[in-house]
């Protein structure tokens, strides 16, 4: 067994950095256990989010769109091209998006001021009460997946590790 309990043989980054240190001895293995443990996170979180998120009845550029709304306080308005830049999405994307929202009645656009080509998109009462439920019910249950593996210091101390690389990490 490993430290965290978790069996070797059914550790896939362990299998893999043993197999090359197998293979290749001389090449440095250490970033396996790090990033192959990150990417299956990344995987089965993506999925396990994709399946609470059919249970809420919300799709996740939906789920983006409103929160990104919420967050931005009231009158939870933004311009399309503040939803581009928050979002980190094309504005393409946010049309597509805002058209679907304004259709299923959860966002409203507005009337572009004078001279700006960039529309303000403001949720509707609809929207924030569905946003406020979608939002509630998955960090409630995303915070019990993590508390069922991490205590409240490892949570603080992984944030933060995680933090120290993603602020490492190249950029495109």
């Amino acid at each position: 067994m490993t430290e965290h309990g978790q069996d070797r043989q059914h550790d896939l980054a362990a299998r893999i950095a043993a197999a090359w240190q197998r293979e290749q001895p001389h090449l440095p293995v250490g970033s396996i256990g790090i990033l192959t443990r990150i990417r299956q996170a990344a995987k089965l979180l993506t999925d396990d989010r994709r399946r609470t998120l059919t249970r809420v009845g919300m799709d996740a550029a939906t789920l983006d769109l409103l929160s990104t709304l919420r967050r931005a306080g009231a009158p939870y308005r933004l311009s399309t091209r503040e939803l581009a830049a928050r979002s980190l999405i094309t504005p393409g994307a946010v049309t597509q998006r805002v058209d679907r929202a304004v259709r299923d009645g959860l966002v409203r656009r507005l009337p572009a001021e004078s001279g700006s080509r960039a529309v303000p998109v403001e949720l509707t009462p609809v929207g924030h009460a569905q946003v406020e439920a979608a939002v509630a019910d998955l960090l409630h249950y995303e915070q019990e997946l993590v508390d069922q593996a991490l205590d409240a210091d490892e949570q603080a101390e992984l944030a933060r590790m995680l933090a120290k690389l993603l602020a490492a990490l190249p950029r495109s």
